[in-house]
């Protein structure tokens, strides 16, 4: 961006690929929202079904310099996302999935929720899960369990399509992607989600939906709150893919160890020690270190997959793509 931003401006990053189909509708979402003081840095993975084009003309559409269209790595989504945020300007930053719509109010009450925190803050909410014509499915889940680190390690619940993250916590992220590149890690909103807790940012979940999420056959993640997603999920648990995703972003989290919180340090140390072990030992350190997930059968899952030996991972890691 030309023009220096201000300390309200929140700077929306959208990873686009081949959405052709959606994108305007979010594009037109974001030009309603009631908190005006906005950029868009769009990253476009190569997309050939017009999806350039549109983001091209809502370029135009806006004021000098409010939109700005980038080359993406070329390796998915989370990679995309990196490298937006690689490229962010110092400020509030904000994540943006292609086929969403948001709430006209959506960024003012994150700048809000963001403004009442004197260090690093990540605000998150709930969504209304609809399909691909927008038609209401359901309400995410709302999550009772404390958010931290413990959680954080084996579970991701802070949603990157409605995360925002004020200037001190988008510094922190900045200096980690680097690592994060290199791991290969699975999941951004995941990875920051882990950043953030344990660099004991303040953690806010807004139980009031935020945007809608639109269900289609080429949506990268989906829902999670359906027994077949949930069972999905279960399977790759047991079956020792989640285990790699532990591995990859435990070997990101300690190459940034020094932005962690010393206590956070110790949990992450021991974590990767459940990791090294098999299933006994692995389950029993497990509990000793207090890490839960959300709901107690997801949880039970987890010390089910240690106990089995699904998450140990002997050796150099391989890369998951």
């Amino acid at each position: 961006m030309d023009r220096p931003l201000s300390n309200d401006c929140i700077t929306i990053l959208l990873a686009s690929y081949r959405g052709g189909a959606f994108i305007g509708a979010q594009l037109d979402s974001i030009a309603a929202q009631t908190h005006r003081d906005w950029r868009l840095i769009v990253s476009d993975d190569g997309s050939d079904d017009g999806t350039p084009e549109i983001v091209a003309d809502f370029a135009a559409s806006r004021p000098a310099g409010q939109v700005q269209v980038i080359q993406g790595p070329g390796r998915g989504a989370t990679q995309n996302f990196l490298h937006l945020l690689s490229l962010a300007p110092e400020g509030m930053i904000a994540f943006c999935d292609q086929d969403d719509v948001w709430f006209p109010d959506k960024l003012a009450r994150a700048a809000a929720a963001l403004s009442a925190q004197d260090g690093p803050a990540h605000y998150a909410a709930r969504t209304i899960i609809t399909d691909a014509a927008l038609a209401p499915v359901a309400e995410s889940r709302h999550f009772r369990r404390p958010l931290g680190f413990r959680n954080a390690l084996v579970q991701a619940i802070m949603a990157g399509n409605t995360s925002v993250f004020n200037g001190q916590a988008a510094a922190i992220l900045r200096r980690c992607v680097p690592a994060a590149r290199a791991q290969n890690i699975e999941s951004h909103d995941w990875w920051a989600y882990q950043i953030t807790a344990g660099a004991g940012a303040a953690l806010i979940h807004d139980p009031r939906p935020a945007l809608f999420y639109r269900q289609h056959p080429r949506s990268v993640m989906g829902r999670n709150d359906t027994m077949a997603a949930m069972s999905q999920r279960i399977a790759r648990l047991l079956a020792g893919e989640y285990g790699g995703w532990l591995a990859a972003n435990h070997a990101a989290l300690d190459a940034v160890r020094s932005e962690l919180l010393p206590e956070n340090r110790a949990v992450l140390d021991q974590f990767g020690a459940v990791l090294r072990q098999p299933g006994p030992l692995a389950a029993a350190r497990m509990a000793r270190l207090g890490l839960y997930r959300q709901t107690r059968s997801g949880t039970a899952a987890l010390f089910a997959a240690a106990l089995m030996g699904r998450l140990r991972q002997d050796g150099p890691r391989r890369p998951i793509r």
